[in-house]
């Protein structure tokens, strides 16, 4: 095992004393090929250029002598450091930081970015940070090959954002341009990049007291009564049906979710309050209307689609869990075919929610269904005010179970 390994960051500033004492005592040094080729590195020294850090960590684990990484930016910060640090691996790593990527790509924007959202972008999770970045008014995107700022745009597709792209930061080449989300991939970009992601403007409260966005924000509750919407709401929409189906869906961070027969945009606010990506679909012009003012009012970023299921699905993104708020087993069926995580929806009579219910069962899904009744008591009087009944259907594909 190496003696002592050493993880340096660099943003193209003059490395520090502490960074120059260990690289001219390294014996073994890795990194990327702009790294190896600083006049610090030592000549005598065996040197790997980085591309798995795994494969290098087990290099740097079986050498005898002192061992230094170099790295872009803070190694800490979704970097080498936690790699090297794994429990395979055996090693004991100090660390000697730099300002990180994102730092100085807000910087050169002129932003503060303790309230941005941060995600890496590769091709295993680029649909994922794009929710993101549909979800979220800024953020911050560690691109990667294959998952750069063209991709981003393409992704977007009728989501508007602002782009400030961030290449080569600290190098004589470094460049920053800002473009609309749409003309991105009508240019090339160099790596290593980083693109902040910018929404419509929200006013931003004073004195933020945690990083990225406040999950404190709006009123408190999962689901809130008709009159935080208008007041006006279908059967469907009522707030213990919304709560089951909310529950049962569980939407995130990087989830995009499907509210399909939106009405007033209850859920589908509830949905993105929750942090998720969300695409708000109805047949009826008002609604699509009613369900942007009230995303409007909660400060939550929605994209709604004016249109009747299934055929207006077909050319929307990927979902990973939908709500079927109308449309009944036609449309369930629709959705079915483009394999969600999950479903949910209700039906009003048994009937049909046997036959949505096997439709289900007959493309893979396991599913549940529970006859939902609610009685609401006026507590002045103690007497009903109002009942509903509803059968809760949900869907769960086996093997997309995440």
């Amino acid at each position: 095992m190496a003696d002592r390994v050493t993880v340096i960051g660099w943003d193209g500033s003059p490395l520090t004393a502490a960074a120059r004492s260990a690289l001219g005592a390294a014996t073994l040094v890795a990194g990327a090929a702009h790294h190896l080729a600083l006049p610090e590195v030592p000549p005598t020294a065996e040197r790997i250029r980085l591309g798995s850090v795994a494969l290098a960590a087990r290099r740097i684990a079986g050498h005898r002598g002192t061992a230094v990484v170099l790295a872009d930016g803070d190694p800490g910060f979704f970097g080498v450091v936690r790699t090297l640090r794994a429990p395979e691996f055996g090693l004991e790593v100090e660390v000697v930081p730099a300002v990180s990527s994102v730092a100085a790509a807000f910087a050169r924007a002129g932003m503060p970015w303790d309230d941005a959202q941060v995600v890496v972008a590769h091709r295993r999770t680029l649909r994922r940070a794009v929710n993101v970045c549909r979800a979220h008014t800024k953020v911050a995107v560690l691109t990667s090959p294959g998952a750069g700022p063209a991709e981003l745009g393409l992704l977007l597709e009728g989501v508007h954002r602002t782009f400030v792209i961030c290449e080569e930061l600290g190098t004589e080449r470094e460049q920053v341009t800002v473009v609309t989300s749409d003309k991105a991939a009508d240019h090339t970009w160099r790596d290593p990049n980083v693109v902040i992601v910018i929404g419509a403007t929200v006013a931003a409260a004073e004195g933020g007291w945690i990083a990225g966005r406040d999950p404190g924000t709006g009123p408190r509750g999962w689901t809130l009564p008709a009159e935080s919407y208008g007041g006006l709401m279908s059967e469907s929409e009522l707030e213990p049906l919304r709560a089951a189906q909310l529950a049962r869906l569980g939407p995130r961070v990087g989830d995009l979710v499907w509210d399909i027969g939106c009405a007033s945009g209850a859920f589908a606010t509830e949905a993105a309050r929750a942090g998720a990506a969300v695409i708000a679909v109805d047949r009826d012009p008002q609604a699509c209307t009613r369900t942007e003012a009230n995303a409007r009012a909660f400060g939550v970023q929605l994209q709604i689609v004016h249109g009747a299921a299934p055929h207006v699905l077909e050319n929307l993104p990927e979902p990973d869990v939908v709500r079927v708020g109308g449309g009944g087993a036609a449309v369930v069926s629709a959705v079915a075919d483009r394999r969600p995580q999950r479903i949910v929806t209700h039906a009003a009579t048994r009937d049909d929610a046997e036959l949505i219910g096997r439709g289900l069962t007959e493309h893979g899904y396991d599913v549940e269904c529970a006859l939902l009744q609610s009685v609401e008591l006026d507590t002045r009087a103690w007497t009903e005010r109002e009942r509903s009944v509803a059968f809760l259907l949900s869907g769960v594909l086996p093997d997309r179970t995440g």
